[in-house]
C-alpha cells in the first residue's frame, strides 16, 4: 500500500537517535539544534496583540503583504539584496518547506542535484521526493568543510540541474567566504545550473564579516533561490516561518504548490515576524554574542582534551572528529550516552563523509556546557587508558 518512494526514504537520523535520549534520566543534550533563548518579547507581544486583535484569517497564500515588504528592506539592509516582494518573495511555513517547494517547482525525473556533504538532513529526500536525483559532494575537513570548485566541477555532468549551498552549515559550522563564492559562481554561470542557498543560519556567523550570499555576486540573482527563515536567527523555531526569495516565474510555480499544500503560513506567526524584522537586531546581536562565546569555550574544551576539531565560524555546531578511538560515529555517541549521560549526535546522520566525527550544539547554556563537556573529557581520558592497556 505504501509509495515505493516513501518507503525508501531514511528517517532522520537525529530524530532516530533522540527518541533513545527521551526514555533516560539525567542527560545534557548537546543535540538539538534549537536556540535555548526565548523568542523576544517584541515578537511575542505582536504576536499575542495579532490573536486579541482577531487577526486569525488566512493571508495571501504568498504571505502578508507587511511582513514581505520587510523581509525585502531586512535583506537589502543586511545582505545588499534586492527583491519585489509582490513577486519574488513568498512567506513559507520554516525553511524546509521553502527547500522541498524549490526541488518540486524545478525538477524533472532524472535531473541531478549536487548536494555538498556533511549537510542538512532534509535536502536528499526532498530531492527524491521530486524525483530528483541526489548527487553527493563529499566536503573535506582539511578544506574546513568548504565546496572548492575542483569538488564542483568533478560532480558536474549534462544532467545536472541545481547546486545546495549550505552554508553557513549545519552540521559542521563551516562558511563560505565572499572569494569562495565568486570562484563558484563563475561555474555556476558557466555551466548554466541553478543554485538553491540555504542561509537560514545567515545571521550566525563569528568571523568579524557580515553574511555573504551568493545571490549577491554578478550574474547569480536570476539563477539563485534564497532560502531563510526565523528560526535560528530570531528564536522562533515553533513559530513555523520562513521565506524564499528567487526568479519571478520560479517564485510563481513555488507560490501555487505553497497554495495547493499549506495555503498560507500561520498568521499570527506572520505579524509577529515583522517585529522581529523591525524591532528585533540588538536581540539578535546579543544571541550571537552569547554563541561566539559559547564556541569558543567549546574549541578551548577541546583543545585541553586534545580532541581535532577545525574551527567553525558559522551557525552554532561543532564537529570534532574521534576517529582515533576506532569506533563508528554511532558506536561513540551510544557509548557517551550510556556511559556519561551526554547526548550529540553521530556525525554519520548529515552523510557517510560525517562519519568519525560528531555534531555538538552549543544552543545551550553555558552551565550545561560545562556539564557536557566534563562528562566527555572523562570518557574521552578513559577511552585512551583502555587503548593503552
Amino acid at each position: 500500500m505504501i509509495a515505493d518512494k516513501a518507503r525508501a526514504i531514511k528517517p532522520s537520523g537525529i530524530r532516530k537517535f533522540f527518541d533513545i535520549v527521551s526514555e533516560m534520566d539525567d542527560v545534557v543534550s548537546l543535540g538539538v539544534g534549537e536556540p535555548d533563548f526565548d523568542t523576544p518579547w517584541a515578537v511575542r507581544d505582536e504576536g499575542i496583540y495579532s490573536l486579541e486583535r482577531g487577526r486569525t484569517f488566512y493571508t495571501s497564500n504568498a504571505g502578508l503583504k507587511e511582513l514581505r515588504e520587510e523581509i525585502c528592506r531586512y535583506l537589502k539592509r543586511r545582505f545588499g539584496l534586492e527583491y519585489d516582494p509582490l513577486g519574488e518573495t513568498l512567506v513559507t511555513v520554516g525553511g524546509s518547506e521553502g527547500i522541498d517547494l524549490a526541488f518540486r517547482a524545478l525538477l524533472n525525473p532524472g535531473d541531478e542535484v549536487l548536494i555538498p556533504e556533511p549537510c542538512y538532513v532534509s535536502y536528499v529526500p526532498c530531492v527524491q521526493l521530486a524525483d530528483g536525483v541526489p548527487v553527493i559532494i563529499n566536503l573535506k575537513a582539511e578544506n574546513e568543510f568548504r565546496l572548492t570548485k575542483e569538488e564542483l566541477l568533478a560532480a558536474i555532468t549534462d544532467k545536472t540541474k541545481i547546486l545546495v549551498l549550505p552554508f553557513p552549515n549545519n552540521p559542521t559550522g563551516a562558511v563560505m567566504e565572499r572569494e569562495n563564492l565568486e570562484d563558484i559562481a563563475q561555474i555556476i554561470r558557466e555551466k548554466d545550473i541553478f543554485v538553491l542557498t540555504d542561509e537560514i543560519y545567515a545571521e550566525l556567523t563569528y568571523t568579524g564579516k557580515t553574511h555573504v550570499s551568493i545571490a549577491s555576486l554578478p550574474g547569480m540573482k536570476e539563477r539563485t533561490i534564497v532560502i531563510n527563515g526565523f528560526s535560528k536567527s530570531h528564536a522562533m523555531t515553533g513559530w513555523r516561518l520562513g521565506y524564499c526569495c528567487g526568479p519571478r516565474e520560479i517564485i510563481r510555480q513555488m507560490v501555487k504548490i505553497h497554495q495547493f499544500a499549506i495555503m498560507c503560513a500561520p498568521t499570527n506567526s506572520q505579524y509577529a515576524a515583522v517585529a522581529a524584522l523591525r524591532d528585533c537586531d540588538q536581540e539578535v546581536e546579543k544571541m550571537r554574542e552569547a554563541y561566539n562565546q559559547r564556541r569558543r569555550y567549546l574549541m578551548h574544551a577541546f583543545s585541553e582534551m586534545g580532541l581535532p576539531c577545525f574551527e567553525p565560524f558559522g551557525a552554532f555546531y561543532v564537529f570534532p572528529c574521534i576517529r582515533e578511538f576506532g569506533m563508528t560515529s554511532e558506536e561513540f555517541a551510544t557509548r557517551l550516552l550510556e556511559e556519561e549521560r551526554v547526548a550529540v549526535v553521530p556525525g554519520d546522520a548529515f552523510g557517510d563523509c560525517g562519519e568519525g566525527f560528531l555534531r555538538i550544539s552549543y544552543a545551550y547554556s553555558l552551565e550545561d556546557l560545562k556539564v557536557a563537556l566534563n562528562r566527555l573529557g572523562k570518557f574521552v581520558t578513559r577511552l585512551r587508558k583502555n587503548m593503552s592497556k
